[in-house]
């Protein structure tokens, strides 16, 4: 295997072999998508001539589309890889993992089921505790809204998020302190157009 990908996954931090991150990677490609989606396959003619007139275009996949869906699966290779079992999220935090179940259950933790076992994001971890303000942000979010979307939010800077004229992400600024109804009231906005 190559070393500069082992070097990459150092220094990302993921403990994963380059054999097994590439093993994640053609997994979430799978998942995420058929290799060539055919996207007014999906729909009813009138529900493609509406979709159509509203301007979203349904043509089938084109090459030049690949970066995009290659980015979009490498971020949830990465996603997943980063993530915590419900135990190690229980042993960061010193609590049981029917503590953890119950804030996952309740909203006050995000996660996913991967193969029956729930995954939980890192991003909302902070030391032994989890993001302040944690709670009042992940209530803001449409419950429609998947955990690769929400993390990208809450790791990307954002220009509403301003601290000495320089953006900060979402996590940043709840770890620097930053009123966690201003993160909130971003979170209500995801996946609406801007």
């Amino acid at each position: 295997m190559s070393p500069a990908l082992e070097a990459v996954l150092a220094k990302a931090g993921l403990q994963v072999t380059p054999d097994e991150f590439l093993s994640l990677v053609a997994d979430a490609a799978k998942r995420l998508a058929p290799p060539h989606p055919d996207p007014a396959g999906y729909f009813t003619p009138d529900q493609r001539e509406a979709l159509t007139e509203a301007g979203l275009d349904l043509s089938p996949h084109r090459t030049e589309d690949d970066q995009p869906r290659a980015r979009t699966v490498v971020a949830h290779a990465v996603l997943r890889d980063s993530a915590m079992t419900v135990a190690e999220a229980a042993r960061q935090l010193g609590v049981d993992t029917s503590r953890i179940r119950h804030r996952l259950g309740v909203g006050r933790l995000v996660g996913w089921k991967d193969r029956g076992a729930w995954r939980l994001p890192a991003w909302q971890f902070a030391g032994n505790g989890v993001l302040p303000g944690l709670e009042a942000v992940l209530a803001a979010v449409p419950n429609d809204q998947p955990a690769l979307v929400v993390a990208g939010f809450m790791t990307t800077d954002q220009e509403d998020l301003l601290v000495e004229n320089e953006r900060m992400s979402p996590r940043d600024w709840l770890l620097a302190g930053g009123d966690p109804r201003r993160v909130a009231d971003l979170a209500t906005r995801l996946g609406t157009p801007a």
